[in-house]
């Protein structure tokens, strides 16, 4: 691997004119194909497989041309102060409204609020409700101003009119915080690096990756149906690995350029290692992103592989670009120790290795990773304890997770969407947000509308049940719909009570009517999400820790060091998940992070935060423990290695985790609350896992381990195949003669 690369890295930076060139040719095209594809909708939460999905599925076949998965709107009408929505005036205003919707080319059905009994008991409040052919993914733009103009309308009449529902989603807003994210991980770059130049390569090259993927995930939206949010968390996915496989490369070859070789020696060697390290992070980041597939969710799915796409045009980028920029740069990019002229360069650091000497023979003081890992090494139970205990308090509110789906009540209330729940909610209760739709198949039933009544009376006797509808049956009378409104709202534990009470009758209603009975509706939907996710968590953390288990024993020639990696991911990832429960769930902090609505936590997030957690926190275990491999193997005791591997690795890890933190945390600023939380969540969850598990309780648990930690069964290293990471291939004739004892060392490891 590492020789592979080496030639890589070195033919990169040779032919960098015609690296370039391909790299600027792919971005042009995919940015081409982005901006003459058509504009991504939303994705759909459909579900194979699942209750909600087979009743909207029964529905297309037995009520043609219904559109049981359409958009729908609900424009809610408040009178003024004083007045009611019954006066004369209002009520012509809201015909004039109903009669303007209906003249959509797109439209289904518009309800007349006073002959639907769509007007609440105090006469304050009344709504419209309107029917689209499509889905909300595929609904045109015209068909969407055309809503709004009709509420503009009524608005200019002098009521107060808010839209809620599917038809009208407002694209979600990252604002200037993604920005300051991005100019924190310059200005951390810069530190790091002492060069503007160098701290730009990794910048630039991660843009253009996430240019890459995500114009090309754009170009393809409305071809494979991929929702919007696809596209941001490909790019906040995109742009953290992106800067750090970069950052790692760079610095790996300003150290090379260090120890006195030439520049295109100094770049293949650079690849020829942190690269491997790099391919290596990649994988698992890839195993991860691509595993959400067996949850078996297609929006998830698209979400993950899109994300996985990304990840790997970063890894190509810092394995092929960074190379070829490194050949422009020349002598524009110093030695480690040295600083360029605009940044008081010109002069040598001190040299970062104990027992270096100044220019006057004085000891220099060892850098922070050197002075950490010393300290860590000679105390590491009461490191080991601190840490363990410290992230299981973290964990502490993840005992309170309470898993669902976001619906418009998690919308700032900036939003119409939001505020047409909250007046739906005030005048019709907070269950009206949530219908349940039941589904009666009575095709096998000798009595249909017999077992149709039944159904909506052992549903009236129901606990949280408010209202149920008559059922209203299709034209062969073999199928109906009966709407249930809860007494809850949407996304409560109670009205997810209520489903599973309504299905619960399904078994009794079948003995006794031979009728099948389905719930569906978004609100069911959601919950259907919620435990196919719930379900699927177990057996997607057993495949993505198992895949990347093999794929670290094969890295670290290791059995214990991979399992280390995998209880240190879990103990940081259960951390993670407590912060989100007290600040989105149980309200701590909400307000310096802008949460308007505390509820439950999205269902999607333990799932999707352990598939991109698990893949990032190995970029930190694989760059700084590789180090420390690197120096066992070439002969160094194993406490010393752990002090070598930070000697060289603590700053580049540090950095690269600050800026992970940064760029994921610019996406808290989001308007979109799954977005919000995800940027929340993985912010966090770097957090725990590079500074504590991977800078403490890393390194304490292999000082406590010692020789025991590289133990690796006879058998399983003559099975693995030898990938050299470390790039002991690497290490020329005159790196023998330097190092006499080297192959004496090899051999006793």
């Amino acid at each position: 691997m590492a020789t592979f690369l080496y030639k890589i890295g070195r033919l990169a930076f040779r032919r960098r004119h015609f690296v370039a060139l391909i790299w600027v040719a792919l971005l042009t095209l995919a940015g081409v194909g982005a901006a003459s594809a058509p504009a991504a909708g939303n994705s759909s939460f459909s579900i194979p497989g699942t209750e909600a999905q087979k009743a909207f599925d029964l529905l297309e076949q037995r009520f043609p041309g219904m559109s049981a998965d359409g958009a729908t709107a609900r424009v809610v009408f408040k009178a003024p102060s004083g007045e009611k929505m019954t006066g004369k005036a209002n009520k012509a205003t809201v015909r004039e409204t109903v009669e303007e919707l209906r003249s959509g080319s797109e439209v289904t059905s518009v309800a007349d609020p006073y002959t639907a009994h769509a007007v609440s008991k105090d006469g304050t409040i009344a709504y419209v409700s309107v029917k689209y052919k499509v889905s909300g993914m595929e609904l045109q733009d015209a068909s969407r101003d055309a809503l709004k103009a009709a509420a503009q309308d009524a608005r200019d009449a002098g009521l107060t009119v808010e839209v809620g529902g599917d038809a009208l989603t407002a694209a979600p807003e990252t604002g200037s915080s993604e920005i300051i994210g991005i100019a924190v991980a310059a200005v951390v770059l810069v530190i790091t690096f002492g060069s503007l130049l160098a701290a730009g390569f990794p910048l630039l090259t991660a843009l253009i990756g996430v240019g890459i993927g995500v114009s090309s995930i754009t170009a393809l939206a409305s071809a494979l149906d991929l929702g919007t949010t696809t596209s941001t968390l490909a790019s906040m996915i995109g742009l953290a690995v992106g800067i750090d496989y970069a950052l790692f490369i760079v610095s790996r070859y300003r150290s090379e350029l260090a120890e006195g070789r030439e520049r295109e020696e100094a770049a293949g060697r650079a690849v020829g290692t942190a690269g491997s390290a790099v391919v290596f992070a990649g994988l698992t980041v890839l195993i991860a992103l691509v595993g959400l597939s067996v949850v078996n969710i297609p929006m998830l799915t698209k979400m993950g592989v899109a994300a996985a796409g990304t990840v790997a045009v970063a890894v190509l980028i810092a394995l092929t670009l960074i190379p070829a920029l490194l050949g422009y740069a020349g002598r524009r990019i110093k030695p480690t120790g040295e600083k360029s002229r605009l940044l008081g360069g010109g002069r040598k650091a001190k040299a970062d290795r104990p027992g270096a000497h100044g220019s006057h023979g004085r000891q220099t003081r060892p850098n922070m990773g050197t002075r950490w890992a010393s300290f860590v090494v000679r105390r590491p139970v009461a490191v080991l304890l601190l840490g363990v205990l410290g992230l299981g308090a973290a964990a502490v509110p993840a005992a309170s997770l309470e898993l669902g789906l976001p619906d418009d009540g998690a919308q700032p209330t900036s939003t119409t969407q939001r505020r047409a729940y909250d007046l739906l909610s005030e005048g019709f209760g907070p269950g009206f947000n949530g219908p349940l739709m039941v589904v009666v198949d009575a095709k096998d039933s000798a009595h249909p509308k017999a077992a149709f009544t039944e159904v909506g009376d052992e549903i009236k006797g129901l606990k949280d049940v408010v209202t149920v509808t008559p059922a209203v049956p299709n034209k062969a009378g073999d199928t109906a719909t009966i709407t249930v409104v809860p007494n809850s709202k949407p996304s409560s534990t109670t009205t997810e009570d209520l489903v599973h009470a309504i299905r619960g009758k399904g078994a009794d209603i079948t003995s006794s009517t031979d009728a099948k009975l389905l719930v569906t509706g978004s609100t069911a939907m959601n919950i259907d999400v919620s435990q196919r996710l719930n379900d699927a968590l177990l057996p997607y953390l057993a495949l993505v820790v198992g895949l990347a288990f093999l794929l670290l024993i094969v890295v670290f020639r290791s059995v214990l060091v991979p399992l280390k990696a995998a209880l240190g991911f879990l103990l940081s990832v259960m951390a993670a998940l407590g912060a989100v429960v007290a600040v989105f769930q149980w309200g701590w902090l909400s307000g310096l992070m802008n949460v308007e609505q505390t509820g439950p936590v999205m269902s999607m997030m333990p799932i999707f935060m352990v598939g991109v957690v698990f893949g990032l926190a190995m970029d930190y275990e694989v760059f700084l423990v590789t180090r420390m491999r690197e120096a066992y193997v070439h002969g160094e005791k194993p406490s010393q290695a752990v002090v070598t591997g930070f000697r060289h690795g603590a700053r580049v890890v540090t950095a690269a985790a600050v800026i992970m933190i940064a760029v994921f945390s610019g996406f808290i600023g989001s308007s979109e609350s799954m977005i919000k939380m995800i940027g929340f969540g993985l912010a966090v969850a770097v957090f725990f896992d590079a500074f504590v598990v991977r800078m403490a309780i890393v390194p304490a648990v292999l000082a406590l381990l010692g020789r025991r930690a590289w133990w690796l069964p006879r058998w399983l290293d003559r099975a693995l195949p030898n990938v050299d990471v470390e790039g002991e291939g690497l290490r020329t004739a005159g790196d023998r003669h330097a190092d006499p004892d080297a192959e004496r060392k090899l051999v006793r490891v």
